[in-house]
């Protein structure tokens, strides 16, 4: 889910025009430690630095390590972390400009099955409350 991550964060960007530092909060579905880490070197590598003001949902609700644990559910993730830690943050003002990229994957137990590869997906939404 990563790579489709990457890029839907590095298409919004270049669409828009902004830079990752426009928003307070990057945030992922449930990538994972790994798939965080991963995220961020996609990113990086076409010249987005997402270090500073990147999350994903999946670290916040089990906060693993991770060589031990990959998370859950990206939908789960996503709407558990949104409406309650960062929709507060919102009301509060703390936050004024995040981007939501919940993430998923086409699961099929007929091309799993097949050795096939997962096809993911991933959706942005940009919140802004200025």
């Amino acid at each position: 889910m990563s790579p489709a991550a990457a890029d839907t964060i590095l298409t919004h960007l270049r669409d828009t025009g902004r830079e990752e530092s426009y928003y307070d909060l990057i945030i992922t579905g449930d990538l994972g430690a790994l798939g965080s880490r991963i995220v961020k070197d996609l990113t990086w590598e076409k010249g987005v630095d997402m270090q500073k003001n990147h999350v994903d949902c999946g670290e916040i609700v089990y906060k693993v390590i991770e060589d031990e644990f990959q998370g859950g559910s990206g939908a789960g993730c996503s709407a558990v972390v949104f409406n309650s830690y960062i929709m507060d943050k919102l009301r509060k003002k703390e936050l004024r400009r995040v981007l939501l990229v919940a993430t998923g994957a086409l699961l099929s137990t007929v091309s799993s099955g097949q050795g096939e590869s997962i096809p993911c997906i991933a959706h942005a939404v940009a919140i802004e409350n200025i």
